[in-house]
């Protein structure tokens, strides 16, 4: 399998060099050249296959000649080895009249991100040993990925990896989880902004040739594609757990940068038999306006209970448009510089009307958000984050009585977002026994202005300090 960027001027590349790209040198996204196809045949014979096999059957189209699916295997075993000793790994939940929750939080830090990202750790150690190089992972976060990249790159001796947060806009469990590991290859930016300026200024030091070649930068944000080819294998497991291939089957799914719900998209596009993907969205809901309009308009970023998903640029929806425009770069890369200098763009209505044969979307303010964790809570004892929750509210405002089953894509332990869950619910969730002490460590970071200049100065030295004291 070959890469091409979503704008068609960077170079074509393989799996094992897209992993540590990341971003295109054009600026666009690498997406395969073509995609792989599962037949039912395939998918029946992955029924009954234990998690980590599934990832490796799953992404090894994706990866070989590259990676061959013998090493994958080796690292999916080690990456889900000890989530939470969960057999399943990515249990799902009845939740009444053919309705059901994937819960995707039984990683080492309690969130979707893991899934991915804890391979995404072991392939950036397995394709640098391979080169014998180094790398600096840069990342933005609004609250999850930082943790999981961080738990995944912590102490490996080819990576220095640096997050940038939004300052106060993450809850306190998701900034500790991130400021408190001790390892001194990992460095954490608060930025005093919004995710959408931790993001730019991600992007911003990619495509900075220099800075970005003399540094080696490396993406872990899901700008790169091995994270959105892992997040595939929970679509899948998911599918074929209801029934697939021989049952259709819907997707509801809380979005905020779009990866984890393209992922339900590249899914569907190698056979698995997904009907619908929902949006679920918070106030800021650009994706909902999207699929009600044809049109992309950026607005002020609000602080939510979800905070994970208070973005207005949504980095991967880029991949959807690649789709939408039939692989034309050129166009793609026009709309994008529309987008970045306006804030604005609209698509054409046979393009929007193709989006709306797969996507429906519904968004949520902070009271909704509550009331349907309070409603669950109620009825079946579960309790939701508030990112969960607009999944599933998502799903019950769109489920078809008598239609497909309906899985709702729980992102989130309830622990990380405590204050939130007790408000609806008069419950306070309890943090894994591991992460008990959590409040009591010392936190470690930095808080810069959204300036891109000053973020690479403070990156350059901070490598130059790790350097010579090596």
């Amino acid at each position: 399998m070959r890469y091409v960027s979503t704008r068609g001027e960077a170079p074509v590349l393989a799996f094992d060099e897209v992993v540590l790209a990341g971003l295109a040198r054009d600026g666009g996204l690498y997406v395969p050249e073509s995609w792989p196809r599962l037949s039912a045949a395939d998918l029946r014979a992955m029924a009954g296959l234990d998690y980590a096999t599934l990832a490796a059957r799953v992404m090894a189209p994706f990866a070989e000649p590259a990676i061959h699916e013998a090493d994958l295997a080796a690292i999916t075993a080690e990456a889900y080895r000890g989530f939470d000793h969960h057999p399943d790994v990515a249990p799902l939940k009845p939740l009444g009249d053919d309705a059901w929750l994937l819960e995707l939080f039984h990683g080492p830090t309690l969130a979707f991100k893991d899934y991915a990202l804890q391979i995404l750790g072991r392939l950036f150690d397995f394709v640098l040993a391979r080169r014998g190089e180094r790398v600096t992972v840069v990342g933005a976060t609004s609250g999850d990925t930082g943790s999981s990249a961080i738990e995944a790159c912590r102490d490996r001796a080819s990576i220095e990896i640096f997050i940038l947060h939004p300052n106060g806009r993450v809850s306190d469990v998701q900034r500790r989880q991130m400021t408190t590991v001790a390892s001194a290859n990992v460095h954490n930016i608060a930025i005093e902004g919004t995710f959408d300026d931790c993001q730019d200024l991600v992007k911003g030091m990619f495509n900075d040739a220099g800075f970005r070649d003399r540094l080696n930068l490396a993406a872990v944000n899901s700008i790169n594609w091995a994270r959105i080819a892992a997040q595939v294998v929970y679509f899948v497991h998911a599918a074929l757990a209801v029934g697939g291939p021989d049952r259709r089957v819907d997707f509801s799914v809380p979005t905020g940068n779009f990866g984890n719900v393209f992922a339900g998209y590249v899914a569907r596009e190698i056979g698995v038999p997904i009907g619908r993907l929902i949006v679920g969205s918070n106030r800021n809901d650009i994706l909902t306006r999207f699929f009600a309009s044809g049109g992309m308009q950026t607005e002020a970023v609000l602080p939510t209970l979800s905070p994970s998903m208070d973005i207005q640029n949504s980095s991967n929806f880029e991949r959807l448009l690649f789709e939408l425009y039939d692989r034309d770069g050129a166009t793609v890369g026009h709309l994008m510089q529309r987008f970045r200098e306006d804030g604005r763009f609209g698509i054409e209505p046979e393009r929007w009307r193709r989006a709306l044969r797969v996507f429906e979307a519904e968004r949520f303010d902070d009271e909704q958000t509550k009331a349907i964790i309070r409603a669950v809570y109620e009825e079946t004892g579960n309790l939701l984050d508030p990112h969960s929750a607009i999944g599933v509210a998502a799903a019950r405002a769109r489920h078809r009585k008598g239609g497909a089953p309906m899985i709702s894509v729980a992102t989130a332990h309830p622990a990380k977002f405590p204050e939130a869950v007790e408000a609806a619910t008069g419950v306070h969730p309890e943090l894994p026994a591991r992460l008990a002490d959590l409040f009591e460590r010392e936190e470690r970071y930095e808080v810069l202005p959204a300036d891109l200049g000053i973020v690479k100065d403070v990156v350059s030295s901070t490598l130059d300090r790790q350097r010579a004291g090596a």
